[in-house]
C-alpha cells in the first residue's frame, strides 16, 4: 500500500488557510446531496478547495454526519510529491504507485463509511465512469453536479484582490504594448508581445488565447490571430486576460490606428454606452437576465440588435468563464455579493470590423465595483 501522508509537525495550521472553510463548507452539502464522500475530479475545483494548482490529482472528500470519516486525501503521483507539502496543513497526500483508478479504489477502500461516493458528472467521463464503477463494486456511485461551484460562485476577499491583481498585470502589460503598435505589424506579433509583457508581470499564463483582430477581423467574437497586418485608418480589437495564482482576469478594447473608420467610430460609442449602462445595472438582487437586458435593449434600439449575439458576461475566478452567467439564452440567476463577473457587449459587422468593450466588476452590498482601471474613451483608443 502506498504511504498516505498527513501534516508534518509544524506545517501551517488549517486555520489559517481559506482553503480550510472551504472544506467545510462542501463537507457539509455532501449529506443534502446523498453522499458519503465526494470524489473530485476537475483540477480547478482541487485548486480552489486546497490551493494545489499542479493538475493530474484527485481529491476526496469525506462528508459530516454520522461517524467521523477522517481528513480529505489529495490522490497525486510523485511529480507533485514535494509541491504537495503545503497542502498537508488540510488534507491528506496519497502519492500513487500505480494507475489513478487504482489508487481511487485503494483510498476510497481505507476511507471510513464511504459507502456512497458522489462523482462530479460535470467533469466525469463515461469511461473514467466505468472504471471506477469495476474498482469500487459494492459501494454506490451517486452523480452530483455543482456542488464545488456553487462555493465557487461567492469570492471572498483573498480572491477579489487576486482577481484585481490579475487585472493590474494585464492592464500594465497593454500598456507596455500599446506604444509600439505601428502599421505592419501581424495580428500574431502583437498577441506574442502582449503574452510576453503579462509573464514578465507574474502571469502564470493567459487566461486564454489573446485575441487580436485587425479590420474586419474584429467581426468574429473569438477570432484566432493570423498573419493579418495592422494599417493606418484601420480598427484593432484586442482581448487578452491575465492568470495570477490560479484566478483570472478578462478585458477588451478596441483601437484606431489613425482616423477611426466612420462605420466603427458608430458603433464603439453604442457599443460604450451600452457597457456603461449595463454596469450601473449591477447590484445585488437583479437577476442575470435582467442586466444582459440593459445591454441588449440599447443596442436593439440603435438599430443593431441582430450584430450582437452573445450574452452579456460571465463569471471570473479559478476559471476564465464560469457562473454566473449573464445572458438571455439561460435561467436567469439572482447577484449577490462576492460575484465576479464581466460586462462585455458587442457589435460584430460581417466584412467591416466589430468592437467590444469589457470590464470585470466585483457584486457589492449596494452595487458593483469596477476592477479595471483602464480608460475606454475614443481619444484615448486612437493610437
Amino acid at each position: 500500500m502506498a504511504k498516505r501522508s498527513a501534516a508534518p509537525s509544524g506545517a501551517a495550521s488549517s486555520k489559517d488557510s481559506p482553503h480550510a472553510g472551504r472544506l467545510t463548507r462542501l463537507r457539509a452539502l455532501l449529506p443534502r446531496a446523498g453522499v458519503t464522500h465526494l470524489l473530485v475530479t476537475n483540477p480547478k475545483d482541487v485548486g480552489y478547495l486546497t490551493g494545489f494548482l499542479g493538475g493530474d490529482s484527485y481529491l476526496l472528500v469525506p462528508g459530516v454526519g454520522g461517524r467521523e470519516r477522517g481528513r480529505p486525501v489529495v490522490i497525486s503521483d510523485f511529480r507533485y510529491q514535494e509541491e504537495l507539502e503545503p497542502v498537508k496543513a488540510v488534507a491528506d497526500v496519497f502519492i500513487r504507485p500505480r494507475s489513478m483508478v487504482e489508487a481511487v479504489t485503494e483510498v476510497v477502500g481505507g476511507a471510513g463509511g464511504a459507502d456512497r461516493v458522489g462523482l462530479q458528472a460535470e467533469h466525469v467521463t463515461i469511461s473514467l465512469k466505468a472504471a471506477l464503477g469495476r474498482g469500487l463494486s459494492g459501494r454506490r456511485l451517486v452523480d452530483t453536479n455543482g456542488l464545488v461551484a456553487r462555493l465557487r460562485i461567492i469570492k471572498d476577499h483573498a480572491e477579489v484582490a487576486l482577481i484585481t491583481k490579475a487585472a493590474r498585470i494585464q492592464e500594465a502589460a497593454l500598456a507596455a504594448v500599446l506604444p509600439t503598435i505601428a502599421p505592419g505589424q501581424s495580428e500574431l506579433e502583437i498577441a506574442a508581445r502582449l503574452e510576453a509583457e503579462m509573464k514578465t508581470r507574474g502571469s502564470s499564463e493567459p487566461g486564454f488565447p489573446t485575441i487580436v483582430g485587425v479590420a474586419a477581423n474584429g467581426s468574429l467574437p473569438h477570432y484566432r490571430p493570423g498573419r493579418k497586418k495592422t494599417a493606418s485608418n484601420k480598427s484593432l480589437l484586442i482581448d487578452w486576460g491575465a492568470v495570477l495564482q490560479g484566478y483570472h482576469s478578462d478585458m477588451t478594447r478596441c483601437f484606431a490606428i489613425g482616423a477611426w473608420p466612420a462605420k466603427i467610430a458608430e458603433i464603439y460609442r453604442i457599443v460604450l454606452d451600452a457597457q456603461e449602462m449595463a454596469a450601473a445595472a449591477l447590484a445585488p438582487g437583479k437577476s442575470t437576465k435582467e442586466v444582459d437586458a440593459v445591454a441588449r435593449r440599447h443596442i436593439t434600439r440603435q438599430g443593431y440588435g441582430e450584430y450582437y449575439g452573445h450574452g452579456l458576461g460571465h463569471g471570473l475566478g479559478h476559471d476564465g468563464h464560469e457562473e454566473p452567467r449573464l445572458t438571455n439564452m439561460l435561467a436567469p440567476a439572482v447577484l449577490a455579493p462576492g460575484m465576479v463577473v464581466t460586462v462585455e457587449p458587442g457589435i460584430y459587422l460581417p466584412g467591416v470590423g466589430g468592437v467590444r468593450i469589457e470590464d470585470d466588476y466585483e457584486i457589492t452590498a449596494r452595487g458593483a465595483k469596477n476592477l479595471c482601471t483602464m480608460p475606454k474613451g475614443m481619444d484615448w483608443a486612437t493610437l
